[in-house]
Parts: structure tokens; sequence; C-alpha cells
């Protein structure tokens, strides 16, 4: 009784394996290379694909966000290469890139766009930046005065004072 227990759960792991192979296969058959895969406003993005074939020198590209753009022989036979750049009020979200090549090859994958980079002074919560000077000038002030009476007394207690 056991044993049929164990191939039973041992038969529904394989069964639920063999169900997501082709699911995980699909992921990777796209052939499209999008670098970065997360870009800035205003950031150039380049495609890259080997889908097309060794004998294809052209192809076409659509970002939904970037527009249209080509695709030329890269460095390497068989390898279509092409950039676009990213709007610079462009939104954070998933755009989708597709690529079209002869004879009726049309590949389409997406990346991500992500907010501005960050620029200015990080806001922890410690209030206005603008009359920081004389916060400085007080702790150090407050830091001299501390080490002064830290010395006044070491000294007290060198000489054989009792403190």
């Amino acid at each position: 009784m056991r044993n049929t227990h164990v191939g039973v759960g041992i038969g529904l792991i394989i069964g639920v394996l063999a169900l997501q192979a082709p699911a995980a296969g699909a992921v990777g058959d796209s052939n499209l290379r999008i670098n970065p895969g997360s870009a800035l406003p205003g950031s150039t993005v380049t495609v890259s694909t080997t889908a097309c074939g060794p004998d294809v020198t052209y192809g076409k590209g659509e970002s939904e966000v970037g527009g249209q753009f080509h695709l030329f022989q890269g460095d390497r036979k068989g390898v279509l290469t092409g950039e676009f750049q990213v709007p610079g009020e462009g939104k954070p979200g998933i755009d989708t890139v597709t690529v079209k090549c002869p004879p009726r090859i049309q590949i389409t994958d997406t990346y991500q766009i992500v907010g501005q980079s960050p620029f200015g002074g990080v806001k922890a919560g410690f209030g206005a930046t603008e009359n920081t000077q004389t916060y400085v000038a007080l702790g150090g002030g407050l830091i001299t005065v501390a080490a002064a009476g830290a010395l006044v007394r070491m000294r007290r207690r060198s000489q054989g004072d009792p403190a």
C-alpha cells in the first residue's frame, strides 16, 4: 500500500514537470536579445537576434515606446543588430519589441523601462538641508566641550585627586 502512494506521488511530480517543460522551452525560444534588460528613459537599447538565419542581412524592428528601427548584420554572420532610443519622457513599465525579417519571421520580446535615476540629496527625514552649516558648527562645538571636559577630568584623576 505504501509503495502505491509513493508511486502515485512520483507520477504526479513527473506529470507536473512534463506539463511545465513546453512553457519553459517557449520562454527561451525567442532568440531576441535586448540590452539592457532594464532601461532608463533617454537611454539607447540594443536589439540583436539570430532567429532570421545566417543568410539574412536585414530586418525591421519596432518598439511600442521607441518606434521603428532597422537591424543590420553585426560582427558575426547570422546576427542582426539594431538600436533605438527610449524617449526621455518615457514612463516606467514594460515595453514590447517586435522584430520582422524575411521570410515571414516575427519575434517578440519585452524589456522593462525603469524610472529616472535619482539626483540630489537623500531625504532622510532630518529636516531641510539649507541651513546645515549652523548645525555642523553647533555639533562641533558640543563635541569640543565634551572632549575638554573629559580631558580636565582625566588630568584631575592623574594628579591623585579623587573624583
